[in-house]
């Protein structure tokens, strides 16, 4: 294994954690070593609890914490909680995020607000309350998309949101960059996971169809991106945004 992506000491948050990409990264960081926070937001049928629990399970050394990172009293909470059972953290993953998608004209305000403050305020929830936790030449990764960058039909939500996560990047990595605390993001495009599963194969073709590479992204694709930014390969590298869309968007 490359000492450069060798985590054993490092604490991890990932948000978002309990299925899909945020699986998929806090199972990579726990295989190389790190202490792992599984975090997921309660659902009404529970079924994101047993997620997370099932993930951490794997893991071995990993805490499960719920918290809804929107709320900013919660985000609070669960950087406690981090404090207490790690006393701190080296590796932050902004990736919980929800999709809401409608049209502009038939949007809901709630529509609008609520994806807002997942995917956007929650991400700025969590770097600002991680800040005084994260140690100096930590890792602060933000799980942007393509969609920030294009715009797509049906997103303006999203869109939006994705594209604000861009712009705090930025900021945060100027801000955080005195401690040597790098924050960059990763814009995925089209990722066989459970949301595209859900699409219809004609759309899934009209996609496929304008991805050079001729294939959707793997979960495997975003995780390597991640381990990179997290690594000390990365350490000269911040406030920057890098595409995993197998040529989509150039």
């Amino acid at each position: 294994m490359n000492d450069d992506y060798d985590f054993t000491g490092k604490v991890a948050l990932v948000t978002g954690s309990s299925r899909g990409i945020g699986a998929g990264i806090v199972t990579a960081l726990a295989q190389r070593g790190a202490r792992c926070v599984v975090n997921y937001v309660a659902d009404p049928a529970g079924r994101n609890q047993a997620d997370a629990e099932s993930v951490a399970a794997r893991l071995g050394d990993a805490a499960v914490i719920q918290c809804d990172v929107g709320d900013a009293t919660q985000v609070g909470t669960m950087m406690a909680e981090i404090r207490k059972q790690f006393g701190g953290l080296d590796i932050l993953v902004n990736n919980a995020g929800i999709l809401r998608d409608r049209s502009l004209k038939k949007m809901s305000a709630d529509e609008w607000e609520s994806v807002l403050r997942v995917n956007l305020t929650g991400a700025f929830n969590c770097i600002q309350q991680a800040s005084d936790l994260l140690r100096a030449g930590g890792r602060i990764v933000n799980i942007a998309s393509v969609s920030g960058l294009v715009g797509f039909f049906g997103q303006a939500n999203y869109a939006a949101s994705k594209a604000g996560v861009i712009a705090l990047t930025k900021v945060a990595a100027r801000e955080l960059a005195r401690r040597q605390i790098t924050v960059n993001a990763v814009a995925p495009g089209f990722v066989n996971t459970e949301i595209i599963r859900d699409m219809t194969e004609e759309k899934t073709k009209q996609f496929l169809a304008q991805i050079p590479l001729g294939r959707l992204g793997e979960v495997e694709d975003v995780v390597g991106s991640v381990l990179f930014l997290c690594s000390a390969d990365a350490r000269y590298l911040t406030g920057q945004v890098l595409h995993v869309n197998g040529g989509f968007y150039m």
